[in-house]
């Protein structure tokens, strides 16, 4: 299975920055469409991202690649260096060009289509 990575317009076709609304902090879900984050995130289970969580070491996050594309990956830090990494060795692990900021949140649950799926991250 290729890795599927999606434009910043394609993602998102309403801005949630016009007027007045707290959307862009609330947390909100996405199915995951392909194999690079297995076997913790199978292919179409559902994550919850979380905007305002704590980043950590190790948290799976949701982040803008270093070409604007949105992907799902396990942050690791190393001092002052972001590495975006994924959990199926098929794929290629990246440094985060402009650190912190491309980090877009944080996924906080997994749901699956059986209760016994459902897990919950710090």
């Amino acid at each position: 299975m290729s890795e599927v990575r999606i434009g910043l317009e394609e993602a998102f076709k309403q801005n949630m920055n016009d007027g007045s609304s707290c959307s862009e902090s609330e947390p909100f879900a996405l199915q995951c469409i392909d194999n690079s984050m297995e076997p913790e995130f199978p292919v179409g289970c559902i994550i919850i991202i979380d905007p305002s969580a704590a980043i950590r070491d190790g948290s799976y996050v949701f982040a803008k690649d270093n070409d604007d594309e949105y992907i799902f990956r396990q942050v690791k830090i190393d001092k002052d260096n972001y590495y975006l990494v994924p959990l199926n060795k098929d794929y290629i692990s990246m440094k985060l060009t402009k650190g912190f900021s491309q980090i877009e949140g944080i996924i906080t649950q997994r749901a699956g289509k059986r209760r016994t799926e459902h897990k919950w991250y710090d």
